[in-house]
């Protein structure tokens, strides 16, 4: 596909080079910055100014001045000239001898001698890459006319003289060389070789017919060459002899090529065609009539014909690659953008690059290739405003934004991109969900390359209120599941933008987190509560009513609690009151803490949630205050003297509510027995309460009494025995006396056998009782107790245990007593031990102190076990001035 890489601009019309000699023809082209040499085939060389200029529509043309001409005097012509513009020389080929002349005056050098001269040459070279350090000297390769070989000359400016360094014998006659530090690329007559002069080192590259064309040999960068290859291929070659690009495949009778990255320009006889080196692709065919030398010369491309020189003039990189992507042909202007990266300084570069890169994503984007679209806009590190002003009323009306100038894409907005198509628009939307999205998450490089604000580093660039905001935007008009949880997290949507969007897409329940996260938890709560109440229509959530009551448990804003909790209640007791069960009771925790003193007061125009707000105190949160549980436990008793008069009242009902109180009265320890006694007095139906609170007063005879003779319930009489000696699960300040289980047992074997009573005594009771508790009683006292015609029968399991229970005390006691006695014995072992050995005195043993013998086996022992007489222990004592402590583990005599 073509591109507009060039443009033929005329430099040196044939007037101005040649008037009308008509058999004047163009031999040989230098240039070297303004200056242009031309070499023609009468002996001349001619010196040109070039002054390139650009009129009013941006097209170059050069104006040339002829500053002189001058006559080799020699009748050939001008073969080859090579510029050393740093040495002002110019090198020149002209009748088989090389000549070095002044650039300026074109006078040779050194004018005594008539200059320096290499003879017996067919053609020459420059080494652009020099091998020597020294700026004064130029190396040449030329080829020898006279033998098949190539000579290796420096030319040194201060001496004015050439200097043979080295010559190199080749398999055949050399017909044109290029020169690159050691590295010498030939054309033999049929084969490419590479040659190192420093090492004599070669390697054939590909064979070719010199008979049929031209050989090309152009060094085209550092150890790199360009080649006319056989079939009409530019092949290219390092000076290891491999090609590391794909060849350009140009016309079979080429006569001329040179390089302008990234581009290949290649001359024949009716053309000028312009590759690719990145692609290979032919970019630019130029019609070119009579065409005869196409050079390069620093960058600029220099052809003529016969009679004229022209100049190839590029085209600024940018006009060419915004051709291309006017033709939509992205992967092309990337590819010349990316090439062209070695010739364009980084800044500058970077800039370029990310610019193409975010027009080409616009490009894509319009083609609804939208992963393509992404990706340059990722890379290319797009302002991501730039996208969302595409989108009619998605940037905040607050935003500074500007688009970029010139503008990366010719879309006013996405109804003149989509015609009015919904399914392309609708497409469009998702993409940009897509991408904010990931922009938001950090997962997208977006950058700011294009707008007019600064980043500061996080992955919007700065611009969160924008993107957050035209999410909410694109997410409240696609009912998307993802609004949700953007407005539950750290967001930076705009409320003022928002809020309306918010309302016309009637998500309500949104609006009210959006007020929550700005802080505006009253507009929050009313909004919601209208929406419960049916005034707006949300059905975003069908529990709102349970996740306003869970707000509201969680609100640090008390006033808007105490605001709302009636709301609450009267719609339900049960779900209401969680507003105040779910907060902390003593200070820490999540929420603030409300006095539960306020809140019971509070609480007594709602009944239900008075007791489970009760409940939730005394139950759960074991709140140790006597007047919490008092209450609670007057609620329980009041419902079941409620229920108990009325006559429809289910038994399951009552047995539940008493089975509440009951459970209540024997697990707390705190309530006002007293007061609760009064509200039963009387009351038949609550003898089992009764006996429980005369058990909390210590009155365990009387509570029995009621539980045996007066609800005849043995099970529940032998039940609270268990739970009267039972140790408290919050014990009070006093700890339980372990000797009141048997005494409760003992009193309700004396309640059985209580013949006093109407009715008499329940033997059976007490037979039973004692086998399945024996272990409560006391054997003596039992027996004492039982009347005396009582068959031992009858009581077989209770004595059997008795007696096997006294033996196993008894038992119990002697090995006790046998432990303690073996443990004395021990103790008295190991004192003796402490005590330590005997001392043996005897009639020939003598006292350390006197040295006289013992007479008797009274002695005292020195430190060491020594015996001494004792008197002599006394006077050594007396003696002297402090009485010296006797550190003997022994303390008997």
């Amino acid at each position: 596909m073509s591109v507009k890489a060039f443009e033929l601009v005329p430099v040196v019309e044939r007037e101005l080079l040649m008037a009308d000699k008509a058999r004047v023809t163009i031999e040989c082209l230098e240039c070297c910055g303004k200056y242009l040499y031309v070499g023609t085939n009468d002996g001349f060389i001619h010196h040109f100014l070039l002054d390139q200029q650009t009129d009013a529509k941006g097209r170059p043309h050069f104006l040339s001045q002829k500053l002189q001409q001058k006559h080799l005097g020699l009748k050939r012509g001008v073969a080859e000239l090579k510029a050393a513009s740093a040495l002002e020389r110019l090198i020149v080929l002209c009748d088989a001898t090389v000549y070095v002349h002044d650039m300026l005056s074109l006078e040779p050098v050194p004018p005594s001698s008539g200059g320096a001269k290499i003879k017996g040459a067919l053609s020459f070279c420059v080494n652009e890459n020099p091998v020597s350090a020294d700026p004064f000297c130029v190396e040449l390769g030329v080829i020898s006319s006279r033998r098949r070989a190539v000579q290796i000359y420096t030319y040194t400016v201060r001496e004015e003289r050439v200097q043979l360094v080295k010559e190199l014998a080749t398999a055949g006659q050399p017909c044109a060389l290029s020169l690159d530090g050691y590295f010498l690329c030939l054309a033999l007559a049929s084969q490419y070789v590479i040659l190192n002069y420093s090492t004599g080192a070669s390697q054939d590259l590909f064979p070719y017919d010199s008979e049929e064309r031209k050989p090309i040999v152009k060094r085209i960068g550092r150890e790199e060459f360009l080649l006319a290859a056989p079939g009409g291929l530019g092949m290219f070659a390092n000076a290891e002899g491999v090609s590391q690009r794909a060849p350009v495949n140009w016309s079979e009778s080429v006569i001329g090529a040179a390089v302008c990255f990234p581009y290949v320009v290649a001359l024949d006889e009716g053309f000028v065609t312009v590759h690719s080196m990145l692609d290979q692709q032919l970019k630019q065919t130029l019609s070119f009539r009579d065409g005869h030398i196409l050079q390069d010369f620093e960058g600029k491309l220099v052809l003529s014909s016969t009679k004229a020189v022209y100049m190839l003039v590029p085209l600024p990189l940018e006009r060419q690659i915004q051709g291309l992507l006017a033709g939509n042909r992205v992967e092309e202007a990337l590819t010349l953008t990316e090439g062209a990266q070695r010739n364009i300084p980084k800044d500058r570069f970077q800039i370029l690059h990310k610019r193409i890169l975010q027009q080409a994503g616009f490009i894509q984007f319009g083609q609804l290739q939208f992963l393509e679209a992404k990706e340059h806009f990722r890379k290319g590190q797009l302002d991501v405003r730039e996208l969302i002003s595409l989108y009619p009323l998605l940037l905040p009306a607050a935003s500074s934004f500007a688009r970029c100038h010139p503008p990366l894409h010719p879309f006013a907005d996405l109804n003149q991109l989509t015609q009015g198509d919904q399914e392309k628009a609708r497409r469009c939307k998702l993409f940009l969900i897509s991408y904010l999205h990931e922009v938001r998450s950090g997962s997208s490089g977006s950058g700011s390359g294009s707008g007019t604000g600064t980043g500061t580093g996080d992955a919007t660039n700065g611009f969160r209120e924008e993107v957050d905001t035209a999410l909410l935007k694109l997410y409240a008009e696609a009912d998307h599941e993802s609004l949700l949880d953007l407005l539950a997290s750290d967001n930076a949507c705009l409320l003022a933008d928002s809020a309306p969007w918010l309302e016309k897409h009637h998500k309500y329940f949104a609006l009210g987190l959006l007020y929550h996260y700005n802080g505006q938890d009253s507009s929050a709560v009313q909004l919601w509560t209208r929406v419960v109440d049916g005034e707006l229509q949300d059905s975003t959530r069908a529990d709102l009513y349970e996740y306003v009551v869970d707000f509201l448990s969680f609100c640090p804003d008390t006033d808007l609690v105490w605001k709302h909790a009636d709301w609450a209640l009267n719609r339900d007791q049960t779900i209401g009151v969680q507003i105040f069960t779910k907060r902390p009771v003593e200070g820490g925790g999540q929420g603030v803490r409300i006095n539960p003193e306020d809140v019971l007061t509070y609480l007594q125009k709602h009944s239900h949630a008075l007791l489970l707000y009760l409940e939730h105190l005394v139950l759960e949160q074991h709140v140790q205050k006597e007047k919490f549980h008092t209450h609670l436990a007057l609620l329980y008793t009041e419902r079941v003297l409620t229920l108990l008069s009325q006559p429809s009242c289910s038994d399951t009902v009552l047995a539940q509510a008493r089975a509440t109180l009951q459970r209540l009265l024997k697990e707390s320890h705190l309530y006002r027995v007293q007061l609760l006694l009064g509200k039963m007095e009387g009351v038949d139906a609550l003898l089992a309460e009764q006996a429980t609170l005369r058990g909390r007063l210590g009155e365990h005879e009387r509570a029995l009494h009621i539980l045996v003779h007066q609800l005849h319930d043995h099970a529940a009489a032998e039940s609270y025995c268990r739970w009267a000696s039972s140790p408290p699960r919050d014990p009070p300040s006093s700890p339980q006396d372990p000797s009141l289980g048997p005494r409760l047992f003992h009193l309700l074997l004396d309640a059985y056998l209580d013949a006093d009573v109407p009715g008499g005594a329940d033997n059976v009771a007490a037979v039973d009782l004692l086998n399945r508790h024996g272990n409560m009683f006391e054997a003596s006292r039992v027996l004492a107790a039982l009347p005396e015609g009582w068959s031992l029968q009858l009581l077989r399991p209770f004595l059997t245990a008795a007696v096997r229970k006294s033996a196993h005390a008894q038992r119990t006691a002697q090995l006790a007593a046998g432990l303690a006695r073996a443990e004395n014995l021990q103790l008295l072992h190991d004192r003796l031990l402490q005590r330590g050995g005997p001392v043996l005195v005897s009639e020939k043993k003598g006292c350390q102190l006197c040295h006289n013998t013992f007479s008797a086996p009274d002695c005292v022992c020195l430190p060491g076990g020594v015996p001494v007489h004792t008197h002599c222990a006394a006077q050594r004592l007396r003696d002297s001035p402090a009485k010296p402590r006797l550190d003997n583990g022994s303390d008997h005599t």
